[in-house]
């Protein structure tokens, strides 16, 4: 006789704390039975290879926080789940939305096929405030983030607080599939160096947040623009794969801000409400990976130029902040935030190639590639978005390392040839005397490339190729 179970599909909420869908299922009478699946099927992108490192290790630690009955799948869902009813009575499936178009899509479908066989519910697990929620006065969707945020979403209602209740987890005989079912690892050496910069668990996104809130957000709203500065939350990975609730983050920030109204909580909440208008904008702008949200930049004249791209994703441009970032990238899986500005601009500007090639290169390399925010972010920096910064604002290398990694302690830890270098040319290493070059053994060109262009002349270019579409329109 088979059990009579409810099904909760675990997707990007890696979590049994503040999840809704399993908070609906512990109120049911039947006993719940938890299912990854790893849809290689329906996804329009495939996942990159950080992602799935740590995608591997995120459901290896699920697995044994639920005793080892996770049950994981690949293929079709419909089908996957389909497979389920020989083995189990199945009364009920529930899930977490996702708000890629392709999993909206599939979703639709699933709930179409099994609507008269079982109930299928979803929650909303992932973001602070639904975005078909979220409207301006006429309708429309908001196209800026400060009205999107103070007028539309902190007028809106407010988020969910968070709760936990644990369903009975059925003890079943399923077979036993494990993430190594799943072929997400390859066996090479830089997945084992990437993974030790982390621990990648439900409980250690806990216990970051809980480290942040105590000590790193004392100075956050202006420390956090300084890479080598510990005032970040390095969060981002667990919010995204679902491991930290956000509505969980956005209430513990509230309960602070309850005993005195503090600037760095104002700063945070206003980053989670960025990680929104990143998926607002997703779900209002579907292609927002692939096109030009300002489409007059579908005329602009990018470059195709193996030589540079190569030299910007390998961290030897010649320019140490953008060489350190790169290689925090490749080597962590995580870039900080203000870095992650200057090397976007650097490519898109400095070198002219497509945002679209340097989205690509996040998504391979970033644990936290959300298919919101990564694109947004690429858009933003390469003013092609909605709410972008101009074409014209270009970030330049040397002063944003002077400005924020003042005594070069970020581009000495990454780019470490450069570690004896006197600190008045470590942002411009191509300055530096011959005779101090031999004295400290460092010498450019050799050692250290000389830079990729000239910082002027690659402003003055791409200020002429903008110039170029404004006078197409």
């Amino acid at each position: 006789m088979k059990d009579k179970v409810s099904i909760h599909w675990f997707r990007q909420d890696l979590r049994l704390n503040d999840n809704p869908s399993l908070n609906y299922l512990s109120n049911k009478s039947s006993s719940v039975v938890c299912v990854y699946i790893y849809d290689n099927i329906n996804c329009d992108r495939e996942l990159g290879s950080a992602s799935k490192i740590w995608l591997h290790h995120s459901l290896d630690s699920l697995n044994s926080d639920l005793n080892g009955k996770l049950i994981i799948l690949k293929g079709d869902p419909l089908e996957e789940i389909d497979k389920l009813r020989n083995f189990f009575d199945i009364q009920e499936i529930t899930w977490n939305r996702c708000y890629e178009p392709w999993s909206i899509k599939r979703d639709a479908k699933i709930k179409e096929y099994f609507k008269d066989i079982f109930p299928v519910k979803s929650f909303n697990g992932l973001l602070l405030w639904e975005p078909w929620n979220i409207l301006k006065d006429n309708g429309t969707p908001y196209k800026v983030f400060t009205p999107y945020y103070k007028r539309g979403c902190l007028a809106n209602t407010s988020p969910a607080k968070p709760q936990t209740y644990v369903p009975n987890f059925l003890n079943h005989n399923f077979k036993d599939t494990r993430p190594d079912s799943l072929g997400l690892l390859t066996g090479k050496i830089w997945e084992k160096k990437i993974h030790a910069n982390w621990e990648i668990s439900e409980l250690s996104g806990l216990n970051l947040m809980k480290s942040f809130f105590s000590s790193k957000l004392n100075n956050y709203a202006e420390g956090r623009n300084f890479p080598s500065k510990k005032n970040v939350s390095r969060l981002s990975p667990y919010i995204h794969w679902g491991q930290l609730s956000v509505n969980t983050l956005w209430n513990e920030a509230e309960k602070l801000e309850s005993k005195g109204n503090d600037i760095n909580l104002e700063i945070f909440k206003s980053e989670l409400a960025w990680r929104e208008f990143a998926y607002y904008l997703l779900y209002h702008c579907p292609k927002l990976s692939k096109e030009n949200l300002q489409t007059k930049f579908d005329k602009f004249p990018w470059k195709k130029n193996t030589d540079f791209f190569n030299s910007w994703i390998k961290g030897k441009t010649g320019y140490p902040i953008i060489d350190a970032g790169m290689r925090e990238l490749y080597q962590t899986g995580y870039m900080h935030n203000r870095v992650r500005m200057i090397v976007g601009s650097f490519l898109v500007k400095n070198l002219l190639i497509d945002w679209r090639d340097g989205e690509n290169w996040f998504w391979d390399c970033l644990f936290d590639a959300s298919p919101a925010s990564n694109p947004a972010s690429w858009q933003w920096v390469s003013g092609t978005g909605t709410d972008s910064a101009p074409y014209f604002r270009i970030f330049n290398p040397i002063t944003q390392g002077k400005k924020f990694d003042p005594k070069g302690e970020y581009i000495k830890k990454f780019v470490p040839e450069l570690k004896n270098l006197p600190d008045k040319y470590i942002f411009s290493p191509w300055e530096t005397p011959d005779e101090i070059q031999k004295k400290v053994n460092v010498f450019l060109g050799k050692d250290y490339p000389a830079p990729l262009v000239d910082i002027k002349e690659s402003r003055e270019s791409a200020l002429l190729a903008f110039t170029s579409i404004k006078q197409t329109n």
